[in-house]
């Protein structure tokens, strides 16, 4: 993993690339370095220990927790944060995570099984207080609309509306 190519993607989507250390606390920029860090540190054992702080603090001054169990691809934006809990396995490159947004296992889970865990596609846009159960797949360039419960996978360029989500394909 590139963290500092990862980090300067989220800096170029931002239009964040001026040498202003202002622009570092950017509350669409920092949770996001946050949560590579906080992986950055995780996969390397001598590390690992700072893994747990970074992901507290993530939780609590921007209010979004995320696993360090899950691979997340480059590209990854997260407009408003509050809320959010991304409990998946694998995220894919380009995808946009709105506030409120829960992906995770559909029944308890204490030993974070990745059967049970969801995984998101390349190019998802998932709305605001979504949720995304079980171990099922998000496809690529996918849409979660807002408020919307998905507990079956979604095909490449669907969209899933509703409680249950009823999934349509976009035109």
């Amino acid at each position: 993993m590139d963290i500092i190519r990862l980090s300067s993607s989220a800096l170029d989507q931002e239009g964040l690339r001026h040498p202003q250390w202002s622009k570092f606390f950017s509350p669409r920029f920092t949770p996001v370095l946050l949560v590579r860090l906080a992986r950055y540190f995780y996969l390397h054992r001598w590390l690992r220990i700072f893994s747990p702080v970074l992901t507290w603090l993530n939780v609590v001054i921007f209010g979004i927790e995320v696993t360090t169990r899950c691979h997340i691809g480059g590209g990854l934006m997260l407009p408003h944060t509050v809320g959010t809990v991304i409990g998946s396995t694998k995220i894919g490159n380009n995808v946009t995570i709105f506030q409120g947004v829960t992906l995770g296992a559909k029944y308890a889970d204490l030993t974070f099984d990745v059967s049970q865990r969801p995984t998101v596609g390349d190019d998802v846009m998932i709305g605001a207080g979504a949720k995304v159960l079980g171990g099922i797949h998000l496809g690529d360039s996918s849409t979660v609309a807002a408020n919307s419960l998905v507990l079956d996978s979604l095909p490449d360029g669907s969209l899933a509306i509703g409680v249950p989500a009823k999934i349509k394909l976009k035109i």
